[in-house]
């Protein structure tokens, strides 16, 4: 009897030292609003819930293994979905892992991920703009990741998503407050991919009250779903921000082009967010957008003034006003309250 509960002490010691190398983490975020959403050129007002008012709602699985020496294998799986009722997908057609399908390596050389990952412009443009990821109410990522289906036929001026497939990226350590990452897409099997391929780069800084990001990319495929562009477009952005404390600041520049079509895509961006009510800020972004590709002349002006406060680390409400104008468009204004919650 005594050697078999040692044989078991055993064998459950070697369990636990193999879980202590290994870690599996479920994740996610739910946001959800209520609203009336009219964009710019829009023929009639939205009214309801809505999803992802803030950050694009998601659910997933991360997790690493340590193999010595610093070295450990890293892995994500995570899919976005709609919280108002429950439909797979940030859009119809979307697919599943769209936010991440990956595996990788990482230590003290940095990090190289296989898969579907972020792409270029993704952290970059969320961090350089105070409303983040808000692919609703944030003006800069308005005018680059969101068309609007409507009479006004404006598109945005990234047209590789936001996510890259079949990529391969590279990230450096934390080199005194600066990472680089350069990021490299592979085309698929099928006939319009032939010899097309996604290229890029991005970085960030963070130094004290001082934040700088930025990113350029090349881009001849589009995502989630493969296609091809039938063009080749090349998008680069510039941020910096900077935290008085009372008030931190945002500034972008930046720029897209489609050299078959001539023209180009010149966007402006002005924040700031300021501490109020204790754990809540006042946040503000416009953005300016003017648009010449392939002849055309429009200019979009977008201005979003809201106020976010946190009921916990986790959770937080939001209210939110907006108004989208573009050249010789019926304008638009939007407002919604909201809540997003993080597990």
């Amino acid at each position: 009897m005594r050697k078999s509960w040692i044989a078991f002490a055993a064998a459950a010691a070697c369990t636990l030292g193999a879980q202590a190398q290994s870690s599996v983490q479920l994740s996610g975020l739910a946001d959800v609003y209520a609203g009336s959403i009219r964009m710019a050129g829009d023929a009639s007002r939205r009214t309801g819930l809505g999803d992802s008012g803030m950050t694009t709602s998601w659910l997933g699985l991360t997790g690493s293994e340590d193999l010595g020496g610093g070295l450990k294998v890293d892995f994500a799986f995570t899919s976005f979905f709609n919280l108002s009722n429950g439909r797979q997908g940030r859009f119809p057609g979307d697919t599943f892992w769209s936010r991440d399908a990956n595996i990788g390596l990482s230590g003290n050389f940095g990090s190289v991920k296989l898969g579907r990952w972020l792409a270029p412009n993704f952290l970059p443009s969320i961090i350089g703009n105070p409303l983040g990821d808000s692919f609703t109410f944030a003006p800069l990522i308005l005018h680059m990741d969101v068309p609007l289906f409507n009479g006004s036929g404006w598109g945005s001026t990234i047209e590789g998503d936001t996510g890259w497939s079949n990529q391969i990226a590279y990230t450096t350590p934390n080199l005194g407050g600066f990472k680089g990452t350069v990021h490299y897409q592979l085309g698929n099997s099928n006939a319009a991919d032939k010899g097309k391929h996604n290229a890029g780069a991005s970085f960030l800084y963070f130094q004290g009250p001082l934040t700088v990001t930025g990113f350029y990319e090349r881009t001849q495929l589009a995502n989630p779903v493969p296609a091809d562009l039938g063009h080749t477009k090349t998008n680069w952005l510039l941020t910096a921000a900077y935290d008085f404390k009372v008030v931190k600041p945002y500034l972008g520049y930046g720029q897209s082009k489609v050299k078959s079509v001539g023209g180009n895509a010149k966007t402006f961006h002005l924040g700031a967010s300021a501490p109020l009510g204790g754990t809540g800020s006042l946040l503000a972004s416009w953005a300016r957008t003017r648009n010449t590709i392939g002849g055309g002349s429009a200019t979009r002006k977008t201005l979003t003034v809201g106020y976010d406060y946190f009921m916990s680390k986790r959770t937080d409400l939001y209210a939110m006003y907006m108004n989208d104008r573009i050249t010789a468009q019926t304008s638009g204004s939007s407002f919604a309250v909201g809540i997003r919650h993080r597990f």
